[in-house]
């Protein structure tokens, strides 16, 4: 099974989700550390981002601009909900329509996270684009950031990531189900 992108921007809700040892190809991947309750600890966080750095994998820190500070993450990701714009640090956001990607453009994101490219099962979470209308959006915007798929993503319906017109593609609950998809996949 081959995906050729050019970045695998995985989520994760802590530290331990994810054994970044399975991550062989260097400068490929970015894990973005969304944990909404923000119990984990800073010096656990410090950690986990200079093992990423160590095997050159890019770590930003989900909608805490001043812990993306301390932990000294590469960048901070907006979820489509954060309307805030920050300075002075990368930015990359999430967006779920043509509003919700302009704003990120307003916020300075370089990269927008466009969901649900397949079908999910999360309650109250319904529509989805498929290949051919993401496609549309991502060939035919007058953008400036590169659009990235994301959600229902599975191992059943990865070979499809190849006819997307993106050079990366986004994990997140698969990542959590099977952790060893990273060493399969990629």
């Amino acid at each position: 099974m081959f995906i050729i992108k050019k970045n695998y921007y995985l989520y994760i809700d802590n530290t331990e989700s994810i054994n970044l040892d399975l991550l062989k190809r260097p400068y490929k991947y970015i894990v973005i550390y969304r944990n909404s309750l923000m119990n984990e600890d800073i010096k656990k966080l410090i950690n986990f981002k200079k093992k990423c750095s160590s095997k050159k994998i890019k770590f930003y820190i989900a909608n805490h601009y001043n812990l993306a500070k301390k932990c000294k993450a590469d960048g901070l990701y907006l979820s489509s909900h954060n309307k805030k714009i920050y300075l002075n640090i990368n930015v990359i956001g999430a967006g779920h329509n043509y509003k919700e990607i302009n704003q990120k453009i307003k916020q300075g994101c370089r990269i927008v996270l466009l969901s649900r490219l397949f079908d999910t099962n999360y309650k109250n979470k319904k529509g989805f684009y498929g290949i051919l209308k993401f496609n549309l959006i991502a060939r035919n915007h007058n953008f400036n950031p590169s659009i990235v798929p994301l959600g229902g993503i599975r191992g059943n319906n990865l070979l499809k990531i190849n006819l997307v017109y993106a050079n990366s593609f986004a994990l997140m609950s698969e990542l959590k189900k099977k952790p060893v998809i990273t060493n399969r996949l990629f």
